[in-house]
């Protein structure tokens, strides 16, 4: 076995290799194991056998790597940013003047979604183009409504939920107006667009896959 697996290193080749020669004993040892660990399942007599015969393939034993899961960021919750009070209007900022800027940007909006807005454009397709754009920065007003305290009030949209419109009167207040029986208006440019509340009640996000009926209602 020892003249067919290895042979001991000269001193030149071990000068070469520039490693530290074995002694005989300790590198027929070392082999023995190492034929033994890469062959579990032969017996000595057996892997004696084989050796003088042909070529071994020794079995090599993977090392499986753990694969570390990444972990996705996740947002806050609903409850969390109600906890948190992240989207509330404080009382110092809550005046008509700040959000005029905001009016006018989105103006500009709307002329660039509707091609601008000229005398001969027609009606239904602005009304059409309203129905799925983001009202923030709007003037809106409430035309009718089952409640009378809310009919007339007129402001800015700054933020629009499922089922609420917060808007921004005159007189530095902020209003808060369910869509529910509600109807409201949005003027823009001497175009006149109705929006029926009840019809409406989705996230502004959610309106631009939305199909709305050509014909409005006249339900509150």
């Amino acid at each position: 076995m020892k003249g067919e697996i290895y042979h001991a290193l000269s001193q030149k080749e071990a000068k070469d290799a520039d490693v530290q020669p074995t002694g005989a004993q300790r590198a027929e040892a070392f082999v023995r194991a190492f034929l033994k660990r890469s062959t579990p399942r032969m017996s000595p007599q057996a892997r004696e056998d084989q050796l003088q015969r042909k070529a071994v393939v020794l079995e090599y034993f993977t090392r499986h790597k753990r694969k570390e899961r990444k972990q996705k960021a996740k947002g806050l919750s609903a409850r969390q940013r109600r906890e948190l009070r992240l989207f509330d209007i404080k009382p110092e900022q809550q005046r008509y003047s700040l959000f005029l800027p905001l009016h006018e940007l989105w103006k500009q909006y709307i002329r660039d979604l509707c091609n601008g807005l000229k005398p001969d454009t027609q009606p239904q397709m602005i009304q059409a183009k309203l129905l799925k754009a983001d009202l923030h920065g709007a003037i809106i007003s409430v035309t009718k409504s089952k409640c009378p305290s809310y009919v007339g009030i007129t402001g800015i949209l700054l933020q629009e939920t499922k089922h609420i419109f917060k808007i921004i009167t005159k007189e530095d207040r902020l209003k808060v107006i369910p869509k529910l029986n509600s109807v409201f208006t949005v003027e823009i440019d001497g175009f006149i667009s109705y929006i029926y509340g009840s019809k409406f009640q989705l996230r502004s996000s959610e309106r631009s896959a939305k199909k709305f009926k050509a014909k409005g209602t006249i339900d509150l």
